[in-house]
């Protein structure tokens, strides 16, 4: 973010909140919203939020803690974050102990990919089946591994971090909704590195929030298959005649459904 009249810049924070149930064979649109906030505070997640009941699949980060203190709002941790610690040790020290956690958690993984466009009530009764003795064999492969390797190693740590986190990470096998990761989220930031990368920064808070209303509209339009400039175009070319009270016809989702837009190749 640039401060103007300071002569300097600070980081804002974009934070995404995506929908997408495909995987397990709903119907329900896709969406990703994303919400522009001037610094990290866990007040965010709070206020985004409020009123919601269901479950959120996101990374460690402690601000995400409150949310989870009522109970309406569940934990489900996210499998991708716990293999990156594995990979990144193995990647740099070559080790046999990562390799093994990196061969564990891919089973989980192939259990996923045959299962993806099930119904919730399959891919939870083949979770049960099948990811959950794995899960347990795993969990006690890390107990025995940790008892073994120096408290200070990069090892230890991982599994440390997993461990912590162990009934969330067991979540999404007793909710066939749920995903092993929240890699959709992690997808949809994407966009916002790239786009970093060519324009560097937002003029002021309010234009961060513009780029998170742009971020939200261009997202929920690849989430739906569409392209997004075709979208924004014919958006634009329309809103204007548009009434005020029907907005809503013209996201992305509502577009599909009359074929007012193009759909994104490939």
């Amino acid at each position: 973010m640039l401060e103007p009249g300071k002569g300097r810049t600070r980081t804002g924070r974009l934070w995404t909140y995506v929908r997408d149930e495909r995987s397990a064979g709903q119907t329900t649109a896709p969406a990703a919203w994303f919400a522009y906030t001037p610094d990290r505070s866990g007040k965010y997640p709070v206020q985004h939020l409020a009123g919601f009941k269901g479950t959120l699949q996101a990374d460690a980060y402690a601000g995400f803690n409150r949310l989870y203190d009522s109970g309406d709002v569940k934990e489900a941790a996210c499998w991708a974050h716990v293999r990156r610690k594995f990979f990144d040790i193995e990647q740099a020290h070559a080790s046999p102990l990562a390799g093994e956690a990196l061969k564990r958690i891919a089973e989980l993984y192939a259990v996923e990919n045959e299962i993806r466009g099930r119904s919730p009530e399959e891919r939870k009764a083949v979770r049960q089946t099948r990811s959950v003795p794995l899960i347990v064999g795993l969990n006690e492969w890390m107990q025995r591994t940790l008892s073994k390797v120096s408290r200070k190693s990069d090892i230890a740590g991982a599994i440390r971090y997993a461990l912590g986190r162990w009934p969330a990470l067991l979540r999404y096998c007793n909710d066939g909704l749920l995903e092993i990761d929240n890699n959709a989220a992690e997808r949809a930031l994407r966009a916002v590195a790239i786009g970093r990368k060519n324009y560097l920064f937002a003029g002021s808070d309010s234009g961060g929030e513009r780029a998170a209303a742009m971020y939200s509209l261009i997202g929920s339009a690849k989430l739906n298959g569409l392209d997004p400039e075709a979208y924004l175009r014919d958006v634009l070319t329309c809103i204007a005649d548009h009434p005020i009270n029907r907005v809503d016809e013209l996201l992305p989702w509502n577009m599909l459904a009359t074929n007012l837009v193009a759909v994104e190749a490939g």
